[in-house]
């Protein structure tokens, strides 16, 4: 079988789970033999490749061209091609939050430039602090910074796949999450064959009841179009049921695993000596993933366990507002924001910490949980995750609950036998989680696809 898969981010260069994803599932996929032809959005510099050579064109290429496929020495059945699009857009920034964030940018930007002018006796010409800040707040709310970019580089994309499809022979088209829907809808069209959507979010995930209309629009139609729809939980699942109005038959539930990112396991990385006790954040800092609970729990856990320094490792756009949280709850000085971690970073932080905390509002499964049982920390992960459907030997509270959250953390650090206990029966569960049987279980999924189109 040959399978044209689509997806948004590859590591190193990642922003969630969906990169993960994607490498464990290519990987095990050129295990069992499967050939895989993967069109990225993106160039990725080589010197910061991990199990692939990824080339970097180094102009933007026309919409007739894209770069020639190129293999790696130990993925001999996955081609990768780069398509030039979609450089530095991220699959996880809300529209909104992404048309505030450059606002903010160019206010300061401004701010800088007057003081300068200010600086040199020039009064400076122009609109206004004040006009800027307006004008900012009708793109934040527009969109239009967002629309002009995301959605154009998705458009180039969906363009250049079917190109890519155009010209190459596959069974299937394997499409990871909404950013490459259109893109695998006008693939799977072009070449006939079968298309299978997979949902590692949802819009209902990152924003709650507040979707942005066009995200959801394009996520539906993807799973409509699809002669299959991969989820990665049943929480998933529910919601692509109930939300979307996909029949049920046609939703399969495959669940993630666990690897390291692209990076080789950790070796020679030494402890990391520290009298604190260590409580671990590690995701994007966003409404999904829960921080205000976080900081509050935090808050509760400082009044009774005072020697206790709580990480939060990540960015997103609730980092500021987590830090004037943190700074207002009085713990501050006890709350440490390292910005995003990749790499060996990641391991470092995980082998400081005595506990991970994963306090998301609506989490559709969650592989930093199982990458935090891999190096040896137990986890305390919300009901409202698809990792919870997996793990057992987890300790589980719901997001809002911050007393039960508090309490969970306070008896794991004051109870070394119950962190031992969750240590040895997590590492005993991720075991039984693979990515080649969920290689195989797509396989199962595509077989279903192509029976389906006779």
């Amino acid at each position: 079988m040959r399978v044209l898969m689509l997806g948004w981010e590859f590591p190193p260069f990642i922003s969630g789970g969906l990169g993960t994803a994607c490498y464990g599932l290519t990987k095990a996929m050129s295990e069992i033999g499967t050939e895989i032809l993967f069109v990225l959005p993106k160039p990725v510099e080589s010197q910061f490749a991990t199990h692939v050579q990824l080339m970097t064109p180094a102009t933007r290429r026309p919409l007739t061209e894209w770069s020639q496929g190129y293999q790696r020495p130990g993925l001999p059945n996955v081609t990768f091609h780069l398509v030039e699009a979609g450089s530095g857009v991220s699959a996880y920034e809300r529209p909104e939050d992404r048309a505030r964030r450059l606002a903010e940018l160019e206010r300061e930007r401004m701010v800088r430039a007057e003081a300068g002018l200010r600086t040199a006796g020039v009064e400076p010409p122009g609109a206004t602090l004040a006009e800027l800040a307006q004008l900012g707040d009708e793109a934040s709310s527009s969109g239009a910074h967002y629309s002009g970019d995301l959605f154009g580089e998705i458009h180039r994309y969906a363009k250049l796949a079917a190109l890519v499809a155009s010209r190459e022979t596959f069974d299937v088209v394997h499409a990871h999450d909404w950013m490459t829907y259109r893109a695998g809808i006008a693939a799977a069209a072009i070449a006939g064959k079968p298309l299978v959507v997979h949902v590692h979010s949802t819009e209902f995930d990152r924003s709650g009841e507040h979707v942005n209309q066009q995200i959801y629009d394009i996520e539906r139609q993807g799973m409509h179009f699809a002669d299959r729809v991969i989820c990665v939980s049943f929480l998933t699942k529910s919601i692509v049921v109930v939300r979307y109005a996909v029949p049920a038959e046609q939703v399969e539930v495959v669940y993630n695993a666990v690897d390291f990112n692209g990076t080789a396991p950790p070796v020679d990385i030494p402890a990391i000596q520290h009298t604190e006790k260590i409580v671990l954040f590690l995701g994007r800092i966003t409404m999904q993933k829960g921080p205000e609970y976080f900081l509050r729990a935090a808050r509760k856990v400082l009044d009774v366990l005072p020697n206790v320094r709580f990480i939060m490792a990540g960015s997103g756009d609730m980092i500021r507002s987590s830090i004037e949280m943190s700074a207002g709850l009085g713990i501050g000085h006890r709350v440490l924001f390292t910005g995003f971690l990749r790499g060996q970073d990641v391991e470092r932080v995980f082998r400081m910490a005595d506990l991970y905390v994963m306090p998301s509002v609506s989490e559709p499964f969650g592989i930093a949980p199982l990458e935090a049982i891999s190096n040896d920390v137990p986890v305390l992960i919300s009901k409202q995750s698809g990792v919870s459907e997996v793990l057992k030997h987890a300790l589980k509270v719901d997001f809002w609950d911050v007393d039960e959250m508090a309490n969970k953390i306070i008896a794991v650090l004051r109870h070394s036998s119950l962190q031992r206990t969750l240590r040895e029966e997590g590492s005993i569960e991720i075991r039984k989680l693979s990515w080649v049987d969920s290689a195989r279980h797509c396989l199962d999924v595509y077989e279903q696809a192509m029976k389906g189109r006779g």
